[in-house]
């Protein structure tokens, strides 16, 4: 049999479960010990009687009183009562006990330890509450961005979190390694997201140590990934594109993952990138023999230059990115516009592609990203020369 609690019944913990009921039941009688008589009570006579018989024999309160001011406070906690209530409640409780009687300074003593018991016990079961619910909320996230979960739970539990995972989400990734959830300047960035946006419409979470923020698309999606790149301090952002359902986010994480590496990879300019422009990046490695098929065919010749392909492979680059304006891609070389119009010619003599025609110009394009992908020439293609 569960141990009798002085103050309101027995432990609420029996055998590992609560032994009292929740709101809306009758609350069970207390059996407590007054001046050596057991006295069945409802908890706030249980109080009242405690009070009463410590104003009047001025002793202190009992270890055992004590712990069971706790319990009481731990109670009612989980069920969901306000400190400042509780001891409202108490303290009114006492006033209408003490009226009339001597109160000396030991019966004062013992009402502020009664009441530091009550919200030590409150203070524990609340903490403990934002134990679990963290847990669950750290897991839940988990559980979202795996391929591997159970998708019908996802969808069970994402409303508490929240999450309508009928609608649609993104998730950005930020660049970086290393993150932890209990990281202060992880916490910092979470609760400032919180203070702007609310729990109930943006997740932070750290997946393989970086940062990833989900957020309903719609209206206010630009918003979030701002306030997210914003709060990275500099690092790049990566969103997926949008995708509903409860595998909508694990997917849109894959993309904005995928994407960002290969952002990396290929060294992209811009701080906040988007999955859906970069969609050409998968399909190009999708079938990765073709791409070094095509690597080795156009640009395998390059090699054959004084100083290797590297050099040659960085001009097309520029020249590229310069929407092939000749002076434009000569002062991000560091060049003249002579020797830019040389190092061109000697590319057409090499591969036989022209830049500036416009069907070559796609194949030069093509196998230069391709080479970027496959980090060629540093990693050569299979039988390259």
């Amino acid at each position: 049999m569960a141990p009798v609690n002085p103050l309101w019944g027995r432990s609420r913990y029996a055998n590992g479960s609560l032994s009292l009921g929740v709101r809306g039941r009758k609350r069970e009688l207390a059996t407590v010990r007054a001046g050596g008589q057991e006295v069945a009570s409802s908890e706030g006579d249980v109080w009242a009687r405690l009070l009463e018989e410590v104003a009047r024999s001025g002793r202190r309160l009992r270890r055992e009183e004590l712990e069971a001011l706790r319990e009481y406070g731990d109670h009612a906690a989980e069920q969901g009562r306000g400190l400042a209530e509780l001891i409202d409640e108490r303290l009114a409780a006492t006033a209408q006990v003490w009226e009339g009687l001597p109160v000396d300074a030991a019966s004062m003593g013992a009402l502020r330890a009664a009441v530091a018991a009550l919200a030590a016990g409150h203070g524990r079961a609340y903490r403990e509450r934002l134990r679990r619910e963290e847990a669950g909320r750290r897991q839940f996230v988990a559980d979202l961005l795996s391929s591997r979960s159970d998708l019908g739970r996802l969808a069970e539990h994402a409303e508490r979190f929240g999450l309508n995972l009928a609608c649609a989400h993104v998730v950005a990734v930020a660049d970086g390694d290393g993150y932890d959830l209990d990281d202060p300047l992880v916490r910092g960035l979470e609760r400032q997201l919180l203070a702007r946006f609310g729990e109930q419409e943006v997740l932070l979470a750290v997946k393989h140590g970086r940062l990833v923020c989900i957020a309903p698309s719609g209206q206010g999606e630009d918003a979030v990934v701002r306030a997210f790149a914003e709060l990275t301090e500099g690092r790049r952002v990566v969103v997926g594109r949008p995708h509903s359902g409860p595998g909508g986010v694990v997917h849109s994480y894959e993309e904005a993952r995928q994407a960002l590496e290969q952002a990396d990879q290929l060294g992209l300019p811009g701080r906040v990138l988007h999955a859906a422009d970069l969609l050409v990046l998968p399909v190009l490695l999708r079938d990765r023999e073709a791409l070094e098929e095509l690597v080795r065919s156009v640009l395998g010749p390059l090699g054959k230059a004084r100083g290797g392909a590297k050099p040659l492979l960085e001009t097309l680059t520029a020249y590229a990115e310069s929407r092939y304006v000749t002076a434009e891609a000569a002062r991000r070389l560091g060049l003249s516009v002579r020797a830019l119009a040389y190092r061109i010619a000697h590319i057409v003599r090499l591969t036989g592609l022209d830049p500036d025609d416009a069907l070559q110009r796609y194949t030069l394009e093509t196998a230069v990203f391709g080479a970027r992908l496959l980090g060629w020439p540093d990693e050569p293609a299979p039988d390259s020369p």
